[in-house]
Parts: structure tokens; sequence; C-alpha cells
């Protein structure tokens, strides 16, 4: 008989349990998936591309591409507006010393590293996961012993939930460092992706963080008239300055035009990360005022009820009253996890073992 329902639940694929929440998720498996496949987008471009073509006319072209791949090039953000064709040959290219003008110069140095960046935020956004199931240890599968089968034998069901239900009698008032390294993870990361926000205008030149809002604001804009932010901060052509030594022994200085193919996806990735790095920051900021509010014992009754649907009102209320946060939150954690129906019957026959034993504690 055991050997059957064991068959069943293999092929059911049931030994997998929730130990977390979906905005936790969030992070680690939607924005690591994003960072992960935005990085292997760039790298395919960079590595097995052309990122970057020069045009300078007495220096050999592969050589100031490398050249000005490895030592970077730079614009005028002054002249990102204006009039192309007439005042500039490309939007914020010119010579920074123009008549009696000299104008400031922006280096853009980020390119080389997008790839290796986006990696490293991906492996910072999973980095709250890996401690939460470091600390979790598996806690919950083992309560939940296979408890999430509704076809479970009648004798074994009897025997694990009578296990389950001595273990929070025994260990009840328990588990609130349990519960508190959950929501250190919660709070991680909120912490991170709000920080992730600010070192990526770190290494954007101090320019993601208005990024967003200034797509928005041009977008709105005459098209005869508007200034595009995505050439500031990703411009398609710059210029490179070589330096070498002539035939007579001067230095020569030679100004070369360089495309960034590169920037045209970059662009694109950065404006889909302003949007989803805020937007992962407002619903995890939401979700740690959720978890604010389960500090207080009555939205705890509620929430049980809530998962606990099947229970009497009286044995949910009965057990809610009994519990510290830790307790509420294994129970809230196993309520995932568990077969509805058997969960009913848990939460039914843990109320009555409290109410045979008493006030506790």
């Amino acid at each position: 008989m055991y050997d059957v329902f064991g068959s069943i639940r293999g092929l059911l694929k049931i030994d997998s349990v929730s130990i977390d929440n979906n905005i936790f998720r969030m992070h680690y498996k939607a924005t690591m998936f994003v960072l992960v496949a935005f990085s292997i987008l760039v790298t395919q471009k960079q590595y097995f591309g052309d990122p970057i073509d020069c045009i300078v006319d007495v220096i050999p072209p592969n050589l100031m591409d490398t050249y000005c791949w490895i030592h970077s090039t730079y614009t005028i953000p002054a002249l990102v507006g204006a009039k192309i064709g007439v005042e500039v040959p490309h939007p914020g290219i010119a010579n920074p010393k123009n008549n009696d003008d000299e104008f400031e110069v922006k280096y853009h140095k980020y390119y080389q590293w997008v790839t290796l960046f986006l990696y490293l935020q991906a492996i910072m956004f999973y980095i709250p996961r890996y401690l939460w199931k470091v600390w979790e240890a598996g806690k919950v599968k083992m309560l939940v012993m296979q408890l999430n089968c509704p076809i479970v034998d009648e004798e074994c069901k009897k025997e694990r939930k009578g296990m389950l239900v001595n273990y929070f009698t025994v260990n009840m008032h328990n588990h609130n460092f349990y519960a508190f390294r959950f929501f250190f993870c919660e709070l991680l990361n909120f912490a991170n992706v709000v920080g992730q926000i600010y070192f990526t205008d770190r290494f954007l030149g101090y320019e993601f963080t208005t990024y967003g809002t200034r797509v928005l604001a041009m977008s709105e804009e005459e098209p005869g008239t508007r200034v595009d932010p995505m050439d500031a901060v990703f411009p398609k052509v710059t210029k490179c300055t070589f330096h070498k030594y002539g035939s007579s022994g001067s230095i020569e200085t030679h100004d070369g035009l360089c495309i960034l193919p590169l920037n045209i996806f970059n662009e694109k990735i950065y404006i889909f990360l302003w949007f989803w790095f805020i937007f992962v920051a407002i619903i995890s900021g939401i979700g740690l005022l959720y978890r604010c509010a389960t500090f207080f014992k009555p939205f705890r009754q509620v929430l049980l009820r809530t998962r606990s649907r099947l229970a009497s009102q009286e044995d949910v209320e009965a057990v809610a009253r009994k519990c510290y946060i830790g307790d509420w939150f294994l129970l809230y954690q196993l309520a995932k996890n568990m077969d509805p129906l058997i969960y009913r019957e848990f939460i039914t026959e843990l109320a009555q073992k409290f109410q045979g034993k008493g006030a506790m504690l």
C-alpha cells in the first residue's frame, strides 16, 4: 500500500514545498532571470559581435577600435540637444574647444562592464534567497511530511498528523527566531532593490535615477524640439582621441568618431530595468507594511482564518490565541503546503489539544 501511494506521489511531483511568498520570488526568480537574460544578450553582442567601430584616417581601424574600447570615449553633454547637421554632426559630438567656448567633456567607461555588472546584480538578488534556504534548513518540508497530497493512507495520515500536533504542543513559542530570519530576508530584499537603483545610478554616471522620468517627459514633447535623454546616457556615436609620435618625433593627436552599436541594446535594457526596479521596490515596500501589520495579533488571526477556510472559526481562534508571531508564521507556511482537508483536521486536533491542556505558558 505504501509503495502504491509513494508511486502516485512521485508521478504527481508533490515533494516540493513553498518556503517563501510571491514578492520574495519576484526578487530571486523574476528579477534574477531578467538580469541574467540581459547579461547573456549583451555578452553575445560584445564578445561575438563588433561592439565598437572607430573612424580615423591614419590609424589602423583595429588598433583604434581596441584603444577606444579600453580607454573609453567621450561626448559633450551641453551639445546633446544641438541641431544635427547644422551645429553638430551627431548628438554631443564636437570639438571641446570651439572658438571661445570650452565645453565640459563626459567620458563613457561603463560599456565594457555592462555584462559583468548585470551578472553581479543577478547574484545580489539571489543572496536573500540563499540565506533563507540555509536558515530554513528544510523545516517546512520536514513538518509537512507528505501531507500535501490528498491521497494518503489513513493510518499514515493519522500518525503524521499526530506527530505534527505533538511537535507544536512541545515547541510552542519557540519559533520566533525562525520567523524573524525570514522577515530579515524580506527587509534585505527591499534594501537590495533600493541599493541596486543607486548602485546602477553610480555605474551610469549618476544618470539612472532620473532616466525613466526624463524618457517619459521626452515622449510628451513635440518630435521636432525634444531632446532624447538616451543620447546623453547611451550615445551611439562618440569621440575618441589617440596620441602617437609622428615622423619628426613630435606628438600627434588624432580624433576619431566611434560607433557603439551595443548602446542600442543598453538603452532599452536600462529603461526596462528602471521601471522594473521601481515596481519591485514599491511592491516590496507594500510587502514590508503587510509584514509590520502581522505583528498585531488580531490581524494574524484574520490571516490564519483566511488560510484555514475549511476549519471552524472557533478552532482557528483557539489556536491563534496561543500563538506568538513565530508560531503563527510556521502555521501559515504549513497552510500553504498541506492539503486543505488534512490541514483542517490538524487545526481541529491542535485546538482540542490546547483546550485540553488549558492555559499555556
